[in-house]
């Protein structure tokens, strides 16, 4: 495996990892969790128990006893012990907290706690988080077609190009979605129902993994957007190279044929010989001079 193809698999990884991210954080419910004090119900123990004492009303000494709805319920507990917490979990479709006897859990609509006017940013909150994972999508397809496609004839930089564009605006959607969840939920949990105020609460498990799908998006939109700048620099270099030497073998010609006309003994041969024997037949020690025509 090459360079170029080691490289780009490496950024088609993370960005596979960003679009799993993306789907569990949306499709689960811990987004934000923590506990919730509740009156513990009605004493449920037998007659003459530890905590319970129960009296029924007395119909005129015949000893008959009245129905249940009649029964008077005396509970020795007191204080914080007539509470219990309860541990809940929210997420961007539902709301689920554990039951009463702590086996298994009741979930309602996230949508029915949040209060009317928000519902709206609750919305948009959902469509920007799909909209994310749809640009998510589309660049990994993109991604894995240049991995496994090896066309010479396809401009593959705008392939990185778009790839580049799309993770940093799925990103920028995602941080913008889950900021408007966390404003959502904090405005619920003043302004929510009764029966679903948390009294503590903090982020779980899906909001980090949202937080961990924007950085991975950020990562993957620079690093390809550094390939295709080096790349993009290097084919206009060799461009440049191209242009300022059109035809490198002609400039070398032109010296070497003028050390040719004037070296030694390059004289052509009619004119050398004749100019050869004409010197020849000077007196010694005189000057002259011959013309050739």
């Amino acid at each position: 495996m090459d360079r170029a193809r080691r490289q780009q698999v490496l950024t088609l990884l993370p960005t596979c990892l960003a679009l799993a991210f993306s789907l569990a954080a949306l499709g689960s419910s811990h987004w934000c969790q923590g506990t919730r004090r509740t009156a513990k119900p009605l004493c449920r123990e037998p007659q003459g128990g530890l905590h319970c004492l129960q009296l029924s009303e007395v119909r005129g000494g015949s000893g008959s006893q009245d129905d249940k709805s009649h029964v008077v319920q005396y509970i020795w507990e007191t204080g914080d012990d007539k509470f219990t917490q309860r541990r809940f979990h929210a997420g961007l479709w539902q709301s689920c907290e554990e039951s009463v006897n702590g086996t298994g859990e009741q979930c309602r609509s996230f949508q029915s706690v949040v209060p009317a006017e928000e519902q709206g940013v609750l919305w948009l909150s959902i469509g920007a988080e799909v909209l994310d994972i749809l640009m998510i999508l589309l660049s990994t397809i993109l991604l894995g077609s240049k991995v496994s496609c090896h066309r010479s004839g396809f401009n593959w930089l705008k392939v990185d190009a778009s790839v580049a564009i799309l993770m940093v605006l799925a990103g920028l959607l995602g941080m913008v979605a889950h900021m408007m969840y966390t404003t959502i939920f904090q405005i619920t949990v003043n302004l929510g129902p009764e029966d679903w105020r948390p009294q503590t609460w903090d982020y779980g498990w899906s909001y980090c993994l949202a937080w961990g799908s924007f950085a991975l998006c950020m990562a993957v939109s620079v690093t390809t957007m550094s390939r295709y700048t080096a790349t993009r620099l290097e084919s206009l270099e060799k461009q440049v190279e191209q242009r300022g030497h059109p035809h490198p073998q002609h400039n070398s010609l032109a010296p070497e044929a003028s050390r040719r006309v004037w070296a030694p003994g390059a004289v052509p041969t009619p004119t050398g010989w004749v100019a050869l024997q004409a010197s020849n037949h000077l007196p010694r020690g005189g000057s002259g001079k011959v013309s050739l025509c």
